[in-house]
């Protein structure tokens, strides 16, 4: 260490050893340019802009497939779920656009509150019937035609003349006529007076206990009688679906 030239003599090496590190940086970074611009000016297929290029021969061998498909159980099962729920929704579709056709063009009648009383007369009232004030009728009424919103329509009627609407639904019936009015023994006056308020209405006996008729219109029903042209003279019943239906007769 004589003057300090031993300490020199280190610190020349370090600066050597750093300018020799930073000068094989540079040369890698200027070799890496100089492969990255020979890639861009190659015309080799595998490479595009300096990117190596994978194709399919590539990808398959980077992802080969198998052999046989293979699936788990839980796959199978949830393919088999989706096919059978598939098929039930489908089903279930044609089967709505077949059964509204048949509602449609009458094949088909629903019942909806409908009366369910079972006939029990096969011979029509022999009367004669006074007329009732519309105040004491109880009318339940039905709606047996393809209108929509008939019976609502018919009860609203009825309510202004003053009769007491109880029920107002969907109905059926198997005649044709404008209207059918349907009651027990105790409402016969009550049929009688609500068969004049409609013309061609028919009547039919049930076997029902109390005095509350059932009015149910169909696809021919118009309208009532007007209120100030009903005949409130005592008179028969009519029940063309019974026998022997009495002749008309004044009481």
């Amino acid at each position: 260490m004589i003057d300090g030239r031993p300490d020199d003599d280190v610190q020349l090496t370090a600066r050597q050893a750093r300018r020799a590190a930073r000068e094989a940086r540079r040369q890698a970074k200027d070799q890496a340019y100089e492969d990255r611009l020979a890639r861009k000016r190659s015309k080799d297929v595998h490479f595009l802009h300096g990117h190596h290029v994978i194709d399919t021969a590539g990808l398959a061998e980077a992802f080969p497939e198998p052999e046989t498909a293979e699936y788990t159980s839980v796959t199978v099962r949830r393919r088999i779920t989706h096919g059978v729920t598939l098929v039930l929704l489908l089903a279930l579709v044609v089967a709505g656009v077949v059964l509204a056709g048949m509602v449609q063009r009458g094949d088909l009648v629903l019942h909806f509150g409908a009366p369910r009383h079972a006939p029990a007369a096969e011979t029509c009232p022999p009367g004669p019937f006074d007329y009732p004030a519309d105040k004491t009728v109880s009318v339940n009424v039905y709606n047996g035609g393809r209108t929509e919103g008939l019976a609502g329509r018919v009860a609203a009627e009825l309510k202004k003349r003053g009769y007491k609407v109880k029920a107002v639904s969907n109905g059926a019936t198997p005649y044709d006529a404008p209207a059918v009015v349907v009651s027990g023994v105790a409402g016969q006056a009550a049929a009688f007076n609500l068969q004049r308020n409609v013309a061609g209405a028919e009547y039919v006996q049930d076997d029902r206990k109390g005095a509350t008729v059932d009015f149910i219109v169909t696809s021919s029903y118009t309208n009532l009688v007007d209120a100030k042209k009903v005949d409130q003279t005592p008179g028969p019943l009519s029940c063309p679906r019974l026998s022997p239906t009495p002749a008309a007769t004044a009481g």
